[in-house]
């Protein structure tokens, strides 16, 4: 078994990400005076979802990249797993804070949840492959 080496890389990038996006939640905390929820600001609710759909989707998707570098998945592919989830959680945010369905909205929201799903889907599709050829 080998030490997941591309995906802790990623992993480290990713997390620098995840800062940005609850220092973006705290910051709007403090300019509009809210402790708890939202208060009906858009943009705080905004950055929350942001924040939290990170949360929701991120660990599980690196650790099963993880899993997979460690049972020895070729380098190339875990480069585009860990690329294309790093690419979607770039994309995500900026959707986020855009009117619906205008191309900021379909390409960075719509775009980032699909590629992060399509990621999460691949990965999970090549974990049970491998147990199922006892790989």
């Amino acid at each position: 078994m080998q030490a997941p080496t591309v995906t802790s890389g990623y992993l480290a990038v990713l997390a620098l990400i995840y800062a940005a996006l609850g220092l973006r939640v705290a910051l709007l905390r403090r300019k509009n005076l809210v402790l708890f929820g939202d208060s009906g600001n858009t943009d705080l609710r905004s950055a929350i979802r942001a924040h939290a759909h990170f949360a929701e989707y991120v660990p599980i998707t690196v650790l099963m990249v993880a899993m997979l570098e460690m049972s020895g998945l070729a380098a190339l592919r875990v480069h585009l797993l860990m690329a294309a989830l790093l690419v979607a959680r770039l994309l995500h945010p900026l959707g986020m804070y855009a009117k619906p369905m205008t191309p900021q909205f379909v390409v960075g929201r719509i775009g980032g949840m699909t590629l992060t799903i399509l990621v999460m889907i691949a990965s999970a599709v090549q974990i049970l492959l491998r147990l199922w050829r006892g790989s």
